[in-house]
């Protein structure tokens, strides 16, 4: 079979990226042996890639099926956690060039959920956002001849792994080839790439930043496919990737002496900053501030009793889910 080259421009605005990354990469090196680290960013993950197909479970609740323990929240987002969890153990195992393992990893990730789960779509598929068609499917009976395609470029390709996971992303979002979770294959099957290239991808948390900037991410699905090649998208995604590896990297800075110290004092419960400050042996408020507090809050450690009024005069601090898995 003659492979086709899936068609995207390598820029210097990507180039530029890509050397970012190898820094970021440079200085993340510890992450995978930190095991509360990984644990969390497990967590970040799975909710991150569920929550934007509408899910609506929180980190805390992805965080007790993680532990097998049962939450109250609707049975097919229970259903979509469990999946995903299995998913995400599983994946390291499998080759991204594989259909059997493609198919295998769909079948993981949407049992339960869908009537045949790990077979390619057999009818037309339009992909909705606001009410309106932003994209339809090729023909289901060109989907296996395309899936056998861009499987065999990503096997053979020379591609930077950084360009290949994202090419392959946004061709897979592009064919569609499944009736549904075609947007958690997708992020799952990047990050599987990723990870091929270098293990440390197995605990950086890229879906969580997709979903924080969510309606971006279906922009440069758009304009990509606007354009007929995908290179918005792959300078949209090396973006994204860039900015998990330096939020991972300033969580396991910020970690350490002064924040957990902070996260201990917040273990039996919420409290004022007079009531740290006292708790820590702090008199100096800008200290607190700035050393304790607002990194806490920058990293999803600690939040706001009231968010809403900042500076109230009752304003306490908890520690969020995340915060709560730090040992």
């Amino acid at each position: 079979m003659k492979i086709e080259n899936p068609p995207y421009t390598i820029t210097p605005d990507i180039l530029f990226r890509i050397e970012e990354i190898g820094e970021a990469i440079g200085r993340a090196t510890g992450i995978s042996q930190d095991l509360r680290l990984r644990r969390i960013n497990r967590i970040l993950t799975i909710r991150g890639s569920l929550a934007i197909e509408g899910n609506i479970l929180s980190e805390e609740q992805v965080s007790t099926i993680l532990d097998g323990k049962p939450v109250i929240a609707p049975p097919r987002d229970i259903q979509e956690a469990r999946n995903a969890i299995k998913a995400y153990d599983q994946y390291p195992q499998w080759n991204p060039a594989s259909e059997a393992d493609l198919l295998r990893a769909h079948e993981i990730l949407m049992i339960g959920l869908l009537d045949a789960p790990g077979q390619y779509r057999r009818r037309d598929i339009g992909v909705m956002g606001g009410g309106e068609v932003h994209h339809i499917g090729p023909p289901p009976m060109r989907v296996p001849q395309l899936m056998a395609n861009l499987l065999a470029w990503l096997g053979s390709t020379d591609e930077h792994p950084l360009i290949a996971s994202s090419v392959f992303h946004y061709e897979f979002e592009f064919i569609h080839p499944f009736e549904d979770g075609n947007g958690r294959m997708g992020r799952l099957w990047q990050t599987l790439i990723l990870t091929r290239w270098k293990p440390l991808f197995a605990h950086i948390p890229v879906e969580s930043l997709v979903h924080a900037r969510q309606s971006d991410y279906y922009k440069a699905i758009r304009q990509s496919s606007s354009e007929g090649e995908s290179t918005p998208f792959i300078a949209f995604m090396l973006e994204i990737i860039l900015d998990a590896l330096r939020t991972t990297d300033q969580v396991t800075d910020q970690v350490t002496d002064q924040v957990a110290r902070l996260l201990t004092a917040l273990r039996t419960g919420p409290k004022t900053t007079a009531e740290l400050m006292a708790e820590l042996g702090l008199s100096h408020r800008p200290t607190f501030r700035n050393n304790y507090i607002r990194p806490a809050l920058s990293a999803g450690l600690v939040e706001m009793t009231r968010p809403e009024t900042p500076t109230a005069r009752n304003q306490k601090y908890r520690l969020t889910a995340r915060g709560r898995e730090i040992q």
